[in-house]
């Protein structure tokens, strides 16, 4: 079996094994970053009972707003998939770009010339340092999917992660069904 390497526009998956950690139990965050020294992403099916209106009053707006990860949960980050829309961006990976102009994208917002299925918005990202994620790597709290959504701004957060999960299959699948709380098993 080929395990996949972490790479920015890879996405990386919680095991089901890390029960306990209540930032990353059953998510699936994207990677935008990866160098020798750090590795950056944003959770993809956390949603906040926030929309972007809630977070940023001039701009009339009800897009769902994510948690992006435990750091700098005070900022507000974006992806995306109109570049020649919002200049400045940077690809990640498959038709995926991080951040850009946000001036111009307050603008095209308010004209509702994006539709949430082209953006999604998170509070706060996900980091380590490159070392840290190759040891949870080695001690199996992830492990590593291509990409293989033509529009992964579109997914059902609520299936998300048990898709993945039966998309690798093996012991995966018993896992994929099991409960968020096992208490309540």
């Amino acid at each position: 079996m080929v395990l996949l390497k972490p790479e920015k526009g890879r996405l990386l998956i919680a095991e089901p094994t890390i029960l306990n950690d209540n930032s990353f139990k059953r998510t699936i965050i994207l990677l935008t970053e990866h160098t020798l020294k750090s590795v950056v992403g944003f959770i993809l099916n956390r949603p906040l009972n926030h929309v972007l209106s809630d977070l940023v009053p001039d701009i009339d707006c009800n897009f769902t707003v994510y948690q992006g990860g435990p750091v700098e949960q005070d900022n507000l980050y974006f992806i995306h998939k109109v570049p020649k829309l919002i200049p400045n961006s940077i690809e990640v990976a498959n038709g995926i770009y991080w951040g850009g102009n946000f001036d111009l994208l307050k603008e095209l917002l308010i004209k509702n010339k994006i539709k949430s299925t082209d953006i999604r918005f998170f509070l706060g990202y996900s980091g380590w340092e490159k070392k840290q994620l190759d040891n949870e790597l080695n001690t199996d709290s992830w492990f590593i999917s291509e990409n293989d959504y033509d529009n992964i701004l579109a997914t059902k957060n609520e299936t998300f992660w048990k898709d993945k999960l039966l998309q690798k299959g093996g012991k995966y699948k018993i896992w994929a069904n099991a409960p968020a709380d096992f208490q309540m098993n």
